[in-house]
């Protein structure tokens, strides 16, 4: 999957132009890139122009599905199925069958005269194809993952070091209660990109 950000993008942010801690940013950019990504339970860039393709099972009545990557740019393809045995079919907006709500990235099942109505239950009843997420990362977003990349490159999330006889105590990196000790000035940035 793709990263967050680039080397030289990371270096034009920092200003530097040493090739000194490449070998190293080349190792914590894509675990950096990871970690937001597991953070925020949304792949952010990946899904922007390559199909994501959702299966739900449907287990009690509703006629809400709500997507895992956001934001949503198109639906490509909305099936639903009777049965496990049965094969998919294609739901259409022209029909009136679905809704996209873009606030909430859920797809609502309606039906013609555009009333709610549920979805089929079973395993694998309902699948959505679309795409979603940024083209480029967002400014702040990206403000945020530069700044993650120096928090783990100056061992900055380590409250106590020893170098040679010298000892270097950080404080803690957060104030907020039940945080995952995220600095909190990153932490902030990338609550609002998480999907709850």
């Amino acid at each position: 999957m793709a990263n967050l950000i680039t080397l030289a993008e990371y270096k034009d942010a920092q200003g530097i132009a040493s090739p000194k801690e490449d070998g190293r940013l080349n190792v914590l950019i894509p675990s950096i890139s990871q970690l937001v990504k597991t953070y925020c339970g949304n792949s952010i860039v990946d899904y922007y122009s390559t199909n994501k393709t959702e299966t739900f099972n449907i287990n009690w009545d509703t006629n809400i599905v709500q997507l895992t990557e956001s934001p949503v740019n198109t639906i490509v393809s909305v099936e639903e199925r009777r049965t496990y045995g049965d094969s998919y079919t294609t739901l259409t907006t022209t029909s009136h069958e679905y809704f996209l709500d873009s606030n909430t990235d859920s797809v609502l099942r309606t039906n013609t005269s555009g009333l709610a109505t549920n979805w089929p239950k079973g395993v694998g009843s309902v699948r959505v194809v679309y795409t979603a997420g940024y083209s480029e990362l967002p400014a702040d977003l990206k403000l945020a993952v530069v700044d993650l990349l120096t928090y783990y490159l100056k061992d900055e999330h380590k409250e106590r070091r020893t170098l040679g006889a010298a000892s270097i105590q950080n404080q803690s990196s957060t104030s907020q209660r039940n945080n995952v000790a995220f600095p909190d000035h990153i932490k902030r940035v990338l609550d609002l990109y998480k999907n709850f």
